[in-house]
């Protein structure tokens, strides 16, 4: 089994395995789409099968994130539904994205680019990140907040605009099962 995979398999359910993996596949429409787009970038033998059944998922489920994004282990969706990832966008490890999460690039100005997530990042639902702004590790954007500034590690982000509020225990609770870094 893929590692990527394997991570993600236990960040949904602190479980590992063949049996655990096909009923989290089963069950989980979110975690589908995390096999199948692991398994794309994988590539091999059925690479375009898994890209038709990954845009499909996309489609259906409302992921629009590209195959493109470099996204670490140990990544989950908590619900599906309206999440867009830029293509150029980094995710880190044990990352976890709601619904109706924006994660963009800003066209003009001194922040045109597209943002770079550290490890044990949550971001609540319709949140915007945009730009080219650095997240650090251990940070927790709250829901409707709109991010377009760098934010420091160990961090709790709230509000529009932004209000940066350090926090050592930021994700605390937030980020279940997460793997090993």
């Amino acid at each position: 089994m893929n590692e990527f995979i394997k991570s993600d398999l236990y960040r949904y359910n602190a479980s590992r395995g063949y049996k655990q993996l096909i009923l989290h596949y089963l069950k989980w429409i979110s975690f589908r789409w995390c096999v199948l787009f692991r398994l794309y970038q994988n590539g091999g033998c059925c690479s375009l099968m898994y890209r038709l059944l990954l845009h499909r998922y996309s489609l259906k489920y409302g992921f629009q994130i590209s195959h493109k994004t470099r996204i670490d282990a140990g990544f989950r969706i908590l619900h599906h539904g309206n999440i867009v990832v830029n293509g150029n966008a980094v995710i880190g490890k044990n990352c976890t994205l709601s619904q109706g999460v924006t994660i963009g690039r800003a066209n003009r100005g001194n922040k045109e680019g597209e943002p770079i997530l550290g490890n044990r990042v949550w971001v609540g639902a319709n949140a915007v990140i945009v730009g080219k702004v650095t997240i650090g590790n251990n940070v927790m954007i709250a829901p409707l907040s709109y991010v377009n500034v760098d934010v420091p590690s160990n961090s709790i982000v709230i509000g529009n605009p932004a209000q940066i509020i350090p926090s050592e225990n930021a994700t605390l609770g937030y980020i279940n099962s997460p793997i090993t870094e």
